[in-house]
């Protein structure tokens, strides 16, 4: 398993799951998952292979090598299987922030309580890896206003709703949706998992 250079720990483990900077194996899956849900993506047209190939060895492995890479992506397993992946992206190391991401297969998405019950690990997870492990100052978040269930999960995991940016994307030609901006702090962090920061 490849670490990053940057993240003086190599894994993160909760319960069952288990967060690992992303595998080069897990491209064609995360892929796919990509393709399929593109209403909630700042992803325009699907991906092919080749383009998702291209910007795993262009991109994604040299973030390996980088003291600061501009993200830091993980693969989230549960008893070792891939159900999602994320990470911190657009990170300013002056500022110790960076913008959470997350996507899961789409089939275990389908079921509310297993989204909820993994969009947590992944939180919790994710920000044990920003604030412990990085020394992070906040979190924040972009999440369109047609994903209800996903915010009532990030507000329920410490995220402060900060802001509504109205009719931001167009979602189809005649259907726009309102942009939610979340932040989360250390001590929000703490707060919501019960860890001192």
């Amino acid at each position: 398993m490849k670490t990053y250079l940057s993240l003086p720990q190599p894994e993160f483990r909760w319960n069952d799951y288990r967060l690992v900077p992303i595998r080069y194996e897990d491209r064609e899956p995360i892929r796919a998952w990509r393709n399929a849900q593109l209403e909630v993506l700042r992803q325009a047209a699907p991906l092919t292979a080749e383009q998702q190939q291209s910007y795993f060895q262009r991109v994604v492995m040299p973030l390996f090598e980088q003291e600061q890479p501009g993200q830091l992506l993980f693969s989230l397993l549960e008893n070792e299987e891939l159900i999602a992946y994320g990470g911190l992206v657009h990170i300013s190391w002056p500022d110790g922030r960076a913008e959470v991401s997350f996507l899961m297969d789409p089939r275990r998405a389908a079921d509310p309580e297993t989204y909820r019950n993994d969009f947590r690990a992944h939180l919790r997870l994710l920000g044990e890896a920003a604030f412990h492990g990085l020394k992070f100052n906040r979190l924040f978040t972009e999440t369109y206003d047609i994903r209800p269930a996903h915010v009532a999960i990030l507000e329920e995991a410490g995220f402060q709703l900060e802001g509504r940016l109205r009719q931001h994307v167009r979602l189809a030609p005649d259907t726009f949706a309102d942009s939610l901006m979340h932040g989360q702090l250390a001590a929000d962090y703490a707060t919501a998992f019960g860890s001192a920061v």
